[in-house]
């Protein structure tokens, strides 16, 4: 990797250069968060007020310019003083005070503070929350979130990427708009594979025996297994499939393939020699390679197919402010904010024309197709079907049954 050309904007490049000196990310809190508190909240998930439809609270946006957004840990860009450069900016365009709190730490513990609120449809303290795809598509079909009006915010209409325009979950983005969106595929060292890899079938390739590891989440790793065995995981399979697929990820656990199941420690494994491949998430490839000062780590999505995964704004039915919202939303739909952002987190912006607003901030980056990946690299990243509950907490305790062999 060449020596990166910093930022003309000194406040921008102090951002660029805060974002670079840490490893904490967005997806070192949501690794790990387990199946047990997974399936502790299947077991207390149930929708409220039984056959009870609720329905959005009043919109009080025109009296109030207020707003409150619960969000992820390190997942804005923030300086040195502690500020978020954008929320200002925005408040300042728009009269509006922003409450931000970095207050989810994974979509089930956040969840589990706020589900008494929200099964009733009752203001939970936050205006907006960024939820993950499969935590997205339960509170979808719960009925537990309003719809966001997208025909109210022309630059997210205009802007957002059209691969993400249709979720299984909610076709058309009724009642979700994408925050930051990464890729699960195939991680490496370049030492040990100067010419890279392409197939997840490699992983398995017994000269590599104790020096591979995969994500430590079943729907990222059985993703990828169950491309590898032709499923097209955004159409129709069920158990059957799944199963097939358990029994290739058994095997390599017998076999002694796997050394790990991991969250985003898996990069300690690589600088440590201890794996030379990994089933590894885009963002974390990106911060080695910036860390190390050269092309250290290689990543690419799989030739059948890799993972694609979005963390969403949603407004619950309580809030109040709806109208506030769709400012903010559509405000980070602006192309030069979404750049700023993703210089920041280093995540896949779901935002078109953000790439060419980063050659401002950042041409390097403008050209790391980590953080805006290529129409081919999109194709091969998928989502899964919608997933109900019941089949989540079977595919779950089958996978946490398979990592022990």
């Amino acid at each position: 990797m060449s020596q990166k050309p910093e930022p003309q904007d000194p406040r921008i490049a102090s951002l660029v250069a805060k974002a670079r000196a840490s490893q904490l990310t967005r997806r070192t809190f949501v690794a790990g968060a387990g199946s047990a508190s997974l399936l502790a909240f299947l077991a207390a998930c149930t929708p409220g007020g039984g056959s009870k439809t609720l329905t959005p609270a009043a919109d009080v946006s025109a009296t109030e310019k207020t707003l409150s957004w619960a969000n992820w840990p390190y997942y804005i860009d923030q300086d040195e003083a502690g500020a978020y450069p954008t929320i200002d900016m925005f408040e300042k365009q728009t009269g509006i005070a922003v409450t931000y709190e970095e207050a989810i730490p994974t979509n089930e513990e956040f969840y589990a503070k706020v589900k008494d609120s929200l099964l009733l449809g009752q203001d939970i303290g936050y205006d907006l929350v960024t939820l993950t795809d499969y935590f997205a598509a339960r509170m979808v079909s719960q009925g537990l979130m309003q719809p966001i009006g997208l025909a109210d915010m022309p630059n997210a209409q205009a802007n957002l990427n059209p691969g993400l325009l249709d979720a299984t979950y909610d076709p058309g983005r009724q009642f979700s708009l994408p925050w930051q969106s990464g890729m699960t595929g195939l991680g490496w060292s370049t030492k040990a594979f100067p010419n890279g890899l392409s197939s997840l079938d490699e992983l398995w390739d017994p000269a590599l025996k104790g020096k591979i590891a995969v994500i430590d989440q079943w729907t990222d790793t059985m993703a990828l297994i169950l491309q590898s065995q032709g499923v097209n995981i955004d159409g129709e399979w069920g158990d059957a499939e799944y199963g097939a697929g358990i029994e290739v990820l058994k095997k390599q656990v017998s076999d002694g393939q796997i050394r790990a199941f991991t969250g985003n420690d898996y990069t300690e494994l690589f600088k440590s020699g201890d794996i030379v491949a990994a089933i590894a998430w885009s963002g974390d490839i990106f911060i080695m390679n910036t860390e190390a000062g050269a092309d250290d780590y290689g990543f690419a999505i799989p030739d059948k197919g890799g993972f694609l995964f979005s963390d969403n704004f949603m407004m619950p039915m309580g809030s109040r402010h709806k109208s506030n919202a769709q400012d903010l939303m559509d405000y980070y739909y602006e192309p030069e904010v979404a750049a700023q952002v993703a210089a920041y987190v280093n995540y896949v912006t779901p935002v078109a024309g953000a790439q060419e607003a980063m050659q401002a901030i950042d041409p390097a980056l403008a050209e790391n197709k980590l953080i805006f990946p290529d129409a081919a690299t999109l194709d091969r990243a998928r989502v899964f079907r919608q997933i109900s509950l019941q089949e989540d907490k079977s595919f779950s305790t089958q996978f946490e049954k398979a990592k022990v062999g």
